[in-house]
């Protein structure tokens, strides 16, 4: 049971060595705490405060030098006066610097239990405190752009906004109930539908974003393409790393098509090697030519392949313009000025190979910006409230519909409230804050 009177510090700087180190300090006897090891003595102000000075810890031998950054009141992060020592980044240190808070007087934190009581002071609601994990667990950019939305208030904002007016509603409707004797309508028919309709159109939005969320990601599909002999496989080994396609000078090497994962730009793709687009003589060939095809047209991107000393270049008629990512292959054998502008890469000697890495990221990055902006643990704790609160209001709706009696649309319409307090936090039990702040590490 985690009692919010206590006052609590840990480190709150990633571990090992570094030039800075933080340990924070949050509850009302924070300024008491840094008084016994900092000097000067801080002053009690009402704003938050930098001071400059030094620690005196029995064990280091000298003064350590530090910055005391002090928040007095409940304006901080966890709604509670806070205070951050910021010193060396050595482990041995900030463990000195622990020793001596908790020897007058502070506990450690608990995992998480900074987040938690900045959401228990409403500093930020729960699908916020979930985004601070998301950053600090975040895998790549797409990652920490999804918890960054999030930790801004992007989910929180439409889940107030529906709440409010869903609350305005409600409160028409037991206006009502209280004056059902008396000749006043406080919502009229045709507006209580419209209403309710519109909130049931928002829940849908976000329960379907939530379910995309939910689904695994496939790996984006980029196909390398073009005319026989344009460096295709040889590009395909550059690319990834090693050597899996076979390469000669002889045109049509490759019959059958060949595909890896590989990290393009922060992003993990299937890349396609493909055999070279040109009439078929025989039935092989008819074959490779009918897989290369259908590689084409279920790809996410098509890096067509025109060879620096080969002016042949019939793009794929089956392909959106948009979807394809023309270059000049073999960039080594011809003059610069005489390619075009279209990207010129070498995979003999990788010149261009990185520029072409980042224009796939690029091109693949305006796909994902359709992606779900939930991240995925608030996702999968939405889904059971969304869906609750999506069929409330199809009861509501046909209630309202109806025009049956406006109580039993009352109690559809606080359903759906709870449920949507549930994503937000307005409503909570122990077991939910104990199975997300568990995650947490300590010192957030």
């Amino acid at each position: 049971m985690i009692r919010l009177d206590e006052t609590i510090a840990a480190r709150a700087s990633a571990a090992g060595p570094a030039a800075r180190g933080i340990v924070r300090i949050s509850g009302l006897g924070s300024q008491r705490a840094v008084e016994s090891l900092f000097s000067p003595k801080p002053l009690a102000k009402s704003a938050p405060q930098r001071y400059g000075g030094a620690l005196e810890i029995a064990g280091l031998g000298r003064p350590l030098a530090a910055d005391l950054y002090l928040w007095p009141n409940s304006r901080s992060f966890t709604g509670q006066p806070l205070a951050e020592l910021h010193t060396v980044g050595s482990q041995p240190v900030l463990d000195a610097v622990l020793s001596a808070l908790f020897a007058h007087g502070v506990r450690p934190a608990a995992p998480g239990e900074f987040t938690l009581r900045a959401f228990l002071a409403g500093r930020i609601d729960l699908t916020q405190a979930e985004a601070v994990l998301g950053i600090i667990d975040a895998r790549g950019e797409r990652e920490l752009q999804t918890a960054l939305d999030q930790m801004a208030g992007g989910l929180s904002s439409q889940i107030l906004r529906l709440r409010g007016d869903l609350i305005d509603l409600l409160a028409d409707l037991e206006a009502g109930l209280d004056f059902a004797d008396e000749a006043i309508e406080f919502v009229s028919h045709a507006s209580l539908v419209g209403r309710l309709g519109l909130a049931l159109d928002r829940v849908v939005d976000l329960l379907l974003r939530a379910e995309t969320r939910m689904r695994p990601p496939s790996r984006p599909r980029v196909v390398l393409a073009g005319p026989p002999n344009t460096g295709k496989s040889t590009l395909f080994n550059a690319l990834a790393g090693m050597h899996r396609a076979l390469v000669s000078a002889d045109a049509g090497t490759t019959r059958d098509y060949l595909a890896t994962e590989i990290a393009v730009g922060g992003v993990t793709v299937e890349l396609f090697d493909t055999a070279g687009r040109a009439p078929a003589v025989d039935g092989i060939e008819c074959q490779a030519q009918q897989l290369g095809q259908e590689q084409i047209e279920q790809a996410a991107l098509v890096v067509w392949c025109r060879a620096a000393d080969h002016e042949t270049d019939v793009r794929p008629n089956s392909v959106k313009p948009e979807c394809v990512l023309p270059i000049v292959t073999k960039g080594d054998l011809a003059a610069r000025e005489s390619l075009g502008d279209d990207l010129v890469v070498s995979a003999q000697t990788g010149a261009g190979l990185s520029d072409l890495a980042a224009a796939i990221a690029s091109r693949l990055s305006h796909d994902a910006a359709s992606d779900s902006p939930l991240l995925d643990m608030t996702a999968a704790r939405s889904l059971d409230s969304l869906n609750r609160a999506r069929d409330a209001l199809n009861r509501a709706v046909a209630i309202a519909r109806e025009e049956v009696d406006q109580e039993l649309l009352a109690i559809e319409v606080r359903e759906t409230l709870d449920e949507l307090g549930k994503i937000a936090g307005a409503v909570y039990t122990d077991d939910i804050l104990d199975r997300i702040f568990s995650k947490f590490c300590i010192g957030k």
